[in-house]
């Protein structure tokens, strides 16, 4: 069975979610306070796999400031007790073949059934929409009753169900008209939809399974104690990956206190550590050298409070590459959380229950690239086996490629700009349709959209690092020049990554440098302000000299801007032209090498008319858009200085 949309009403800072679909995958992004724990707290009462976590109190959750009437409503009988949760499941086929084998091919009216499930403060769980054809079942359960022939035909022609029983009760009471009597007496008093969801369907119905950062394991505990809260069915959210550790290692408890056999104990405990390390490491990339182990030993008089005396389990982390054995409990926030969370799911996973994942806030205080581990590990471990709805602020727990999963959660009612909202309005809502949501509350679908617009279209496997747009202009249109002249342009392999000025090339490349499998070169300006970060490049080990070029490499000066590659007439043709200018070299002020920097200073004295700035995006639009014209008037030596800088780079492919 499988869930496929959630609405909640009434319940904390939400008035009225609104209906939204729920997938494979589900992501509900949303700011803080918006209310995406109160979603996922919500739906877990509805079915929770701890039945005791699945009353809804009024005074706890009814949204406050309506609180006092609503109570008053339901005293004085002017209102039923307020629903929170309708949840739609479709039944899945192994589900429908379950229902026809007992109640016949034609009892299910709808090609795709579906059940709606409903609680709320009554702390009822009620269900509706089994569309069944209630003669259609009743026909089957009396044709396949095995009941004598005139009896079945006598049935048959009964009109409705009590006339059926009264007919039971006047014949021969067979093992066969047994059988079949509770049955009938069950749909008389309620209906076949009922009877078929009472027998058949309530088992099937996926438990939910909520999981946050206060079920993160301790490090350590006292067992006598641990197992106390196992006997009273007491248990605190850090015992259940606990548990699950236990479980895993295949011993009960008594076991671990007065175990009969050292080595037994040892064993079984190091094949725990083995297993959790195994699935750790398939999906941990941050720090391959651990290797988690698990000792128990009596209590001593040091010990931490409430272990000074009984039997002590202590999880420990082995760093082989450190030689150095510390605390679960000391490792950094995010270790515990994705180990505790393994820890807890291996223990679900060997249970085999038909679950729905429910994880608020996973992963926040992991490191990005964990984070994009975590998302792997939800696709490749989680989603085959279970549904998941998970809570996230972070750009890095949104899949940019499986943006048809985000659920953006807001509460207009605490934005700062949004006073006096209509009733409708307020509190927490869902919404899909990105219009409607806050700059806020799209933050992070812009962040993980950005980051993979940018990884796709400006880094590739050949990254050519230049500063602007202006440059990949240029470098475009020659590059089409050359090769119209049937020489080698720019190879299509190298991906040009603009990274918005000189002063930016030395923290780009040691960004994507850390990925690797990149082959990363850099084409950039010239200037003696730059000459140091340019050489810390190749000084610090970030790259190869020999993949480190300024245009000042392919022109007699020591400072030049790829715009210097044209000449100091071809580039003034560019800015006239633009500019509408008539200037000549003999109007610039001498000094720099750099046509750019005469410019400037130029246009500081001489101000373009109309209060226009001088800006070098311009001639290379104008460039652009001139090529054809242009082209012509390109001499030898230019061709030939783009075309070395072509040939260069190709080379490092």
């Amino acid at each position: 069975m499988k869930l496929t949309k959630v609405r909640i009403t009434e319940f904390q800072s939400i008035q009225d979610s609104t209906e939204f679909e729920i997938g494979d995958i589900t992501c509900l992004i949303g700011k803080n306070e918006s209310g995406k724990t109160a979603l996922l707290k919500a739906l877990y009462r509805l079915n929770p796999i701890n039945e005791s976590d699945g009353n809804f109190d009024v005074t706890e959750d009814y949204p406050r400031q309506t609180v006092t009437d609503y109570e008053d409503d339901v005293e004085s009988g002017h209102q039923e007790p307020a629903q929170v949760v309708q949840a739609t499941y479709e039944l899945e086929d192994i589900d429908i073949d379950a229902v026809k084998r007992e109640f016949g091919p034609k009892c299910l009216k709808d090609e795709k059934p579906i059940l709606i499930l409903s609680k709320g403060y009554s702390n009822e769980l009620t269900f509706n929409s089994l569309n069944v054809d209630t003669d259609a079942a009743l026909k089957y359960l009396i044709k396949d009753a095995g009941l004598p022939t005139p009896l079945t035909e006598q049935l048959l022609k009964e009109k409705d169900v009590e006339a059926m029983m009264e007919a039971l009760n006047n014949a021969e009471q067979t093992e066969a008209l047994l059988n079949l009597t509770p049955t009938l007496q069950n749909i008389s008093e309620y209906s076949v939809s009922y009877v078929i969801y009472d027998k058949i369907l309530g088992d099937r119905i996926p438990k939910f399974l909520y999981f946050d950062e206060y079920y993160q394991l301790k490090g350590e505990d006292n067992l006598d104690t641990f197992k106390e809260r196992v006997d009273n069915d007491s248990l605190e959210n850090p015992d259940y990956p606990l548990l699950g550790l236990i479980n895993l290692a295949r011993i009960n408890l008594d076991q671990l206190i007065n175990p009969r056999r050292t080595q037994t104990l040892r064993s079984k405990l190091e094949g725990a550590g083995n297993t959790l390390t195994r699935d750790m490491l398939k999906h941990w990339s941050q720090n391959r050298h651990l290797r988690l182990q698990f000792d128990i030993r009596p209590g001593q008089s040091e010990d931490p409070p409430g272990m000074t005396s009984g039997t002590n389990i202590w999880g420990l982390v082995e760093d082989t590459k450190h030689y150095v054995t510390t605390s679960l409990g000391s490792r950094s926030r995010g270790f515990i959380w994705f180990f505790s969370f393994l820890a807890w799911y291996n223990y679900i996973q060997k249970e085999n229950k038909n679950l729905i994942l429910l994880l608020d806030e996973p992963g926040l205080s992991l490191h990005a690239k964990a984070q994009e581990d975590l998302l792997r590990y939800f696709e490749t471990e989680l989603k085959p086996h279970h549904q998941l709805i998970y809570s996230t602020h972070s750009p890095f727990m949104v899949d940019p490629t499986r943006l048809d999963r985000v659920r953006i959660v807001q509460d207009l009612s605490i934005e700062r700009d949004l006073e006096d909202l209509p009733e409708e309005k307020q509190g927490t809502r869902v919404i899909t349709e990105v219009l409607e949501a806050t700059p806020d509350s799209l933050f992070p679908l812009q962040g993980a959209l950005g980051y993979e617009i940018y990884q796709n279209l400006f880094i590739g496997p050949n990254s050519l690092v230049v500063e602007g747009s202006s440059d990949i202009m240029y470098i475009q249109a020659m590059s089409s020049i050359l090769q119209k002249k049937g020489k080698a342009g720019l190879s299509k392999d190298w991906t040009l990554t603009p990274v918005g000025g000189s002063g930016n090339v030395t923290t780009f490349v040691a960004l994507i440098g850390a990925q690797t499998k990149l082959n990363v070169a850099v084409l950039i300006d010239s200037q003696k302000r730059d000459r140091q970060s340019i050489e810390n490049l190749y000084k610090t080990k970030l790259m190869k000299k020999k993949k480190i070029h300024t245009y000042a490499d392919f022109v007699e000066a020591d400072e030049a801007d790829i715009e210097d590659l044209f000449g100091d007439e071809f580039y003034l043709q560019l800015v006239n032209g633009e500019f509408e200018t008539n200037l000549t070299v003999d109007d610039l002020p001498i000094g720099s090498p750099r046509i750019l920097k005469r410019l400037e200073k130029y246009f500081k004295q001489t101000p373009l008319p109309n209060n226009v700035n001088f800006n070098h995006y311009r001639p290379a639009r104008y460039f652009s858009e001139k090529i054809e014209k242009l082209e012509s008037q390109l001499t030898d030596l230019q061709l030939e200085r783009f075309q070395k800088v072509f040939d260069r780079l190709n080379d490092l492919l």
